[in-house]
Order: structure tokens, then sequence, then C-alpha cells
């Protein structure tokens, strides 16, 4: 009787139909060998916009998505747990054929045939191993305000998200050695693991975000310089505000999608959409109300980075 409840139960009948798609899916791929378009790669620092961009990105039709993002899935081609807990990063030289197909599959298996977008945020350390194995695919790279940006990710570190917590414990176990951010106050990283995430074990709160953030985006603006211009699409998160239409007319062109009268409506209200998953909607010099004194105390560490991204004014 057991196991007949648990085949009438629709949550379960659904899951093991799925199960049996990709399955199909992965035969399909195997003995085929479909012909798949390279993705498009949404990137962006945590806390960036990244979500309202990819919700905006994701209204194109003509683009497969997953509507969540894949750390496990690229982290199992390469990350702390098979690189002896270096980072999440990964350079040209990780990329491998296999890393390839094996994506291709994943994708393949889940969505079917046709153009997928993307958008795992720790992708962002990781641009020229995904050019190495994806020559042409598109990015789409989003930048942020350092000092909005790390306050938002601070919100992020001490009180979670809508739906849970940005723990990184919960994919990785425990860490291999003590971490003791903001005097104990945080026992495992949250968010992303970036190249050189022990020397800030013992660090503040403000000094991690602040280094999470450098990392990001430095590693994105490095990359951009090796990808041919056709294919790098930036934006930046101030222009939500300021210029939403024209910024998402002009991504769409780059990457060849139309760009459509709902399109456009849904772009001219993008700043009333409540798309935070921490605190509330989207905007400009947050940080003056959410952790003042804190970004006050990291912006030397970050105003190098802020001048080079176009924020120097008033820094």
């Amino acid at each position: 009787m057991n196991k007949l409840r648990k085949l009438l139960d629709p949550e379960i009948r659904a899951k093991n139909l799925r199960a049996l798609r990709y399955a199909a899916r992965g035969l399909a791929w195997d003995w085929l060998h479909p012909a798949q378009p390279d993705p498009v790669f949404l990137v962006g620092c945590s806390r960036s916009g990244t979500t309202v961009t990819y919700e905006t990105l994701a209204a194109a039709p003509q683009l497969l998505k997953f509507g969540y993002e894949l750390p496990d899935f690229w982290d199992g081609l390469w990350g702390p747990l098979n690189n002896g807990w270096e980072s999440e990063a990964a350079g040209a030289e990780q990329a491998r054929p296999a890393h390839r197909a094996a994506a291709q599959r994943f994708f393949y298996q889940r969505l079917g045939a046709g153009r997928v977008l993307d958008k795992t945020c720790i992708n962002t350390l990781r641009l020229p191993y995904l050019y190495k194995l994806f020559p042409a695919a598109r990015f789409v790279f989003i930048q942020r305000d350092g000092r909005d940006n790390i306050s938002s990710m601070i919100d992020g570190w001490r009180h979670g998200r809508t739906d849970g917590g940005f723990g990184l414990a919960h994919f990785f176990g425990p860490f291999p050695e003590p971490v003791a951010i903001n005097g104990g106050e945080f026992k495992e990283w949250h968010f992303f693991l970036p190249p050189g995430w022990r020397d800030y074990n013992q660090a503040s709160l403000e000094e991690v975000c602040a280094f999470q953030w450098i990392s990001a985006n430095r590693l994105a603006l490095d990359a951009k310089r090796q990808i041919p211009p056709e294919q790098w699409v930036h934006l930046r998160y101030e222009d939500l505000f300021e210029r939403p239409v024209e910024m998402f007319e002009r991504a769409f062109a780059q990457l060849d999608l139309p760009f459509t009268a709902d399109l456009r409506a849904r772009c001219a209200s993008l700043h009333k959409r409540p798309t935070s998953i921490v605190m509330g909607a989207p905007q400009k010099q947050k940080w003056r109300q959410h952790n003042p004194e804190a970004i006050e105390r990291i912006l030397p560490m970050i105003r190098p980075l802020m001048m080079e991204m176009g924020y120097g004014a008033d820094v």
C-alpha cells in the first residue's frame, strides 16, 4: 500500500517522469550528439543586479533557461572539492573537452535543444575557462557601485535570503580549516570562494565582502580583454534606474534577440519590480541607509577599482 500511495502521489510521479525524460534525452545525446549553440552566460558579483537582469533576458522566448543557478554543476567540473580547496575560480588551463561535453549533455537533458541562458554568479570567477570551453558563447556582465554592492552582500551574509541562506558548507561540507570571520560571527564563507580566501578567514565582514567584490570584478574585467568585443555585453546596475529601456535594447541587439514591445514595457517598469531576494527592491545609494559606517571603513580598499569602473567622481 505504501508503494501504491507513492505511485499516486503527484509530486513523486512528476519527479519520476522528469527522471525518465532526462534519461531518454541523455541517451539521445550519447547516440546522436545533436548540434547545440554555445550558451549565453550572465555573470556578475553576487548582489550586483544579476537577478533582475536574468529575469529580463529570460523573458526572450528564444532562450532556454533553468530558473536557478548551477554552482554545484560547475564546481563539480572544477571546484573546491576537486582542486584542493583552491577556490571556485577556473582558468583556461583547467578547461577540458570532457567539461564541454558534460555541460552540453547537462543542458540538453534538462532543457532540450537550443540556446541556453545560464546565470550562475560563481562563473564571474571562471570566464577564461568558459570562453575556452565555448568559444562562440556570449557573455553578459553587470557591474554595480562597490559601496552598494558590498552593503547588499553584508546584508546577505547576515540575513540570508527569502528562501534560505548563502552559506557554502551546504555545498562543500566542513571547511578544511577554521573560519572565524567578523570575530567568529561566521564560521563558513557565504556567496562564493575567491582565490586567496584563506587570507580573510579572520577578517571583518566588510573586509571579506570588499575582497569578494574586488575579486569578482577584477577577474571579469581581466577576462574581458581576452573575449572578442562582439561577444561581450557590459551592463551597469545603475542604468536600471537611469536608462533601463536603452540598456536592454542594446543588450538584446548584441545578443541578436528581438526587443519586442512587451519587453520594452517590462524594462520601463524595472525600477518598480521587487526583485531582491535579500532586503527589498533595487535602489541606488542604498548603502547610505544600510551599513554606512562599514562601507566608509573599506572605501580605501575599493577606491582604485571603483575609479577604474567609472565610479570615481564621488568616492
